[in-house]
């Protein structure tokens, strides 16, 4: 029986997560709470405004949870979920959750007006694969920890990162109709 994904649906476009988890087979748990957090194997962190994020999940009281979550299950952010998975976020008061060994600069690659579709190239399992990458006030991932490693790249930029069970990418995978990363972090990762 295929296991329960859960995707945060506290803001951000968490609606095509749950499209894309559900079109490999899994029951998509759009959480809200920790009671439902904790019926999940795995979570999403979708995109969105990371600031609204962040302080919704202090005012739900849903950081505690997270964090235990993150302890033995994996957790994948995109784009504002990177940035709250992030060790260290440049020039931003909030604290983010320190999931995974990474400095992230915010709309790094420009305003809403400087979105962008282009080609990134993904090193998972054990090949590359072409990917279109949708960028949005997207985050650049500007140092990698100890630990973390590289999984695609533009322009010599990282964009998808994974250390242990946190995998991170600064693009929209749910944006497109490629279900490759979906796929990679629901059943290989």
């Amino acid at each position: 029986m295929p296991e329960p994904i859960g995707i945060f649906a506290l803001q951000g476009d968490f609606e095509k997560h749950k499209i894309a988890v559900e079109k490999l087979g899994h029951d998509a748990v759009l959480v809200k709470n920790p009671e439902t957090l904790n019926k999940c194997c795995k979570l999403i962190v979708p995109g969105g405004e990371s600031t609204t994020f962040l302080k919704l999940l202090d005012k739900l009281k849903m950081r505690e949870p997270l964090l235990d979550f993150s302890k033995d299950r994996a957790v994948m952010g995109t784009c504002a979920g990177l940035i709250i998975l992030a060790s260290n976020v440049l020039d931003y008061e909030l604290q983010p959750l320190k999931l995974i060994d990474i400095t992230v600069q915010r709309n790094a690659y420009g305003r809403q007006i400087d979105s962008f579709v282009d080609t990134v190239t993904l090193e998972i399992k054990n090949e590359k694969i072409d990917f279109q990458g949708v960028f949005i006030r997207a985050p650049k991932i500007i140092a990698l920890g100890t630990g973390v490693c590289k999984l695609a790249d533009y322009n010599g930029d990282v964009v998808m990162a994974a250390a242990k069970n946190i995998l991170v990418a600064t693009f929209h995978p749910e944006l497109t109709n490629d279900l490759t990363i979906h796929d990679y972090f629901i059943n290989k990762f």
